[in-house]
């Protein structure tokens, strides 16, 4: 040992550490936004014969993207880190020290993940993918049966190697909302069931419910490309950074911090599929916009969970798409671009027939009532699956007597039934609760701005969408993955998360539309 008067060993300089470790965090940002890109690209611009191959390279990236994440020079720097701030070691602020301990949960997990495994999933996720598109469009579970077999049975060792502390279902859902464990959910979800099937049970019960063969006519899809690109542009998504394609299922993804695409479907004879499809994807767009290109690659930069990016799209979609003062702003524009199916139109008649109520197949085509109890119904049954409870096999047989349960329809192809979602056929299992969890805190934040923004209606009814947004942008997107989802949306609303926005919302929404209470039966 050495004695007193020996020179003591100076410490590692801890501020270059930090430095390292953020920029090594940034490189395999960049690395992993290739993977990002080959995603983007098998869903929109892929050759049918190029799809083994595609898996070859993606593959061959997440090796890649995996080694990097776990490289043992990163791992050492920021156990140092956490050890020397857990220690009260030098001068670090919030965000720092954050950061330190995202970034070093993140390793942990990837550790636990055998390069082989990574590897595997990525191949099985585009194999599933481009089964999948074939499977949906022929009504073909059979030909798609061993490709979800093979993902369910990756994922299961997924979460067993990177979480083997958690339920198996649970370290799934972890990865898409961050502390997040499915008996909370099964809890919301019950306390959610009973204010929505009320709804939906007198919605359908009422003697002048609305109609909505107004927006079932004709829409040339020309027309409906420059249409939904004004209105993506209106809301405030910036094309200089941005992109609409054309993919069977609608998504967003983002390759960069200037770099975010989104997708749509079309149909001629029903303009909402367009339309909400981009109003949906471009809330998440505009979160991905907001959030900070300096940080890119580092948790300040990147989304806080999927509930709160669910959120953002949701609130976009339904409680801006569908009010009275959106239409109003909107209705003149749609008029130009489809003169014949809408000259006649007025906005409170666009604007009711987006309230109809109606059980139907699929999910993304759903009214806004009974769209959480799909996504139940998913929950259920992935949970199920992921748990040895449910065999794949089965997998059809449970989905439509589930679905006749809860809708009172059944579906009569797979197409309309376990094979209407591309989510388990890219292996994101865990993905499908939070899209609720998004329509509860969307619903909250919505209420708390219409505290903010008293004159939000008039803003936009005006066209200006710009308020909303600053606001999104100050109390959600500028925080990043630096603050959990719930402390976040508590934080943003100035409440507790509670499912009681969402029941009351729709109540007050649907509720005047059918001629019904406007709140929710006690």
């Amino acid at each position: 040992m050495p004695t007193s008067d020996e020179p003591r060993r100076s410490p590692p300089d801890l501020r270059s550490e930090y430095v390292a470790a953020a920029a090594h965090a940034r490189r395999t940002a960049v690395l992993a936004s290739v993977e990002s890109l080959l995603g983007w690209d098998e869903q929109t611009m892929l050759p049918p014969a190029g799809g083994a191959y595609r898996a070859d390279q993606a593959a061959a990236v997440a090796s890649l993207v995996h080694t990097a994440r776990t490289e043992p020079a990163q791992r050492d720097r920021l156990e140092r880190l956490a050890t020397s701030m857990e220690g009260g070691e030098g001068d670090w602020s919030d965000e720092e020290r954050v950061t330190v301990l995202r970034l070093l949960c993140d390793l942990r997990k990837q550790l636990r993940l055998p390069a082989r495994l990574v590897e595997e999933i990525a191949r099985a996720c585009i194999d599933g993918q481009q089964a999948w598109v074939e499977a949906r469009r022929h009504s073909d579970w059979k030909g798609f049966a061993p490709h979800l077999a093979r993902l369910v049975r990756l994922k299961r060792e997924q979460a067993t190697c990177q979480s083997p502390d958690l339920d198996p279902y649970d370290a799934l859902l972890d990865d898409h909302e961050p502390g997040a464990r499915s008996s909370d959910v099964s809890a919301l979800f019950d306390r959610l069931r009973p204010g929505i099937v009320a709804l939906v049970r007198a919605c359908r019960g009422s003697r002048c419910p609305p109609r909505d063969d107004l927006l079932r006519q004709h829409f040339p899809r020309a027309a409906q490309e420059s249409f939904v690109r004004m209105v993506a542009e209106k809301i405030g998504f910036d094309f200089a950074r941005g992109r609409i394609d054309t993919s069977e299922h609608p998504f967003c993804s983002t390759t960069g911090p200037h770099d975010c695409r989104l997708t749509t479907r079309w149909d001629e004879s029903y303009l909402p599929t367009a339309l909400f499809g981009v109003l949906h994807e471009a809330g998440h767009g505009l979160y991905e916009q907001g959030l900070r290109s300096d940080a890119f690659g580092l948790p300040g930069g990147e989304a806080a969970s999927l509930g709160v990016h669910e959120s953002q799209s949701r609130l976009w979609e339904n409680l801006v798409g569908r009010s009275l003062p959106f239409w109003e702003w909107c209705l003149p524009l749609a008029r130009r671009m489809f003169p014949e199916a809408l000259s006649d139109a007025s906005p409170e008649e666009v604007q009711r027939s987006l309230l109809v109520v109606r059980p139907s197949l699929i999910r993304v085509e759903a009214d806004e009532v009974t769209y959480n109890l799909h996504i139940m119904l998913r929950f259920d049954l992935e949970r199920a699956l992921i748990r040895g409870e449910l065999a794949v096999a089965d997998l059809p047989v449970a989905w439509d007597e589930r679905f006749e349960q809860d809708f009172g329809i059944r579906p009569a192809t797979a197409a309309e039934g376990v094979l209407q979602d591309i989510h388990w056929s890219a292996g994101l299992i865990g993905y499908f609760p939070t899209y609720t969890l998004g329509n509860v805190y969307s619903a909250q934040m919505m209420a708390a701005v219409e505290t903010d923004l008293p004159d939000l209606p008039a803003a936009i009814t005006a066209g200006r969408f710009g308020p909303l947004l600053e606001w999104l942008r100050e109390r959600v997107h500028k925080h990043g993955r630096l603050i959990d989802p719930g402390p976040l949306v508590s934080g943003a609303t100035g409440r507790p998360v509670s499912e009681r926005w969402l029941v009351e919302s729709l109540w007050a929404r649907y509720g005047p539309a059918h001629g019904l209470e406007t709140l929710p039966p006690s």
